[in-house]
């Protein structure tokens, strides 16, 4: 698996990780499910700091895979260009 595969696989979970916790703090808003959040200790304010620092890193690694794979083609370009 490559660097990019890897980058792309990070932030496609902690996308999807980022989702469930919001819906989770979501359900806990509305006193659905809040005891079972209450016997994991997870607040509403906890759930909604584990989305978003799941979707920072979601961005992060999406924008990290974006420009590796734009400098591969610069350099590929540049390589070939050289040639």
């Amino acid at each position: 698996m490559g660097h990019v595969a890897r980058l792309q696989l990070v932030g496609r979970v902690t996308y999807y990780l980022g989702w469930i916790s919001l819906v989770c703090g979501g359900f806990s808003h509305v006193n659905v499910a809040r005891g079972m959040f209450m016997a994991l200790d997870l607040t509403q304010r906890n759930l909604f700091e584990v989305s978003v620092v799941s979707f920072l890193i979601c961005i992060a690694s999406e924008l990290r895979a974006r420009d590796t794979v734009e400098a591969e083609v610069s350099h590929t370009v540049k390589h070939q260009v050289a040639a």
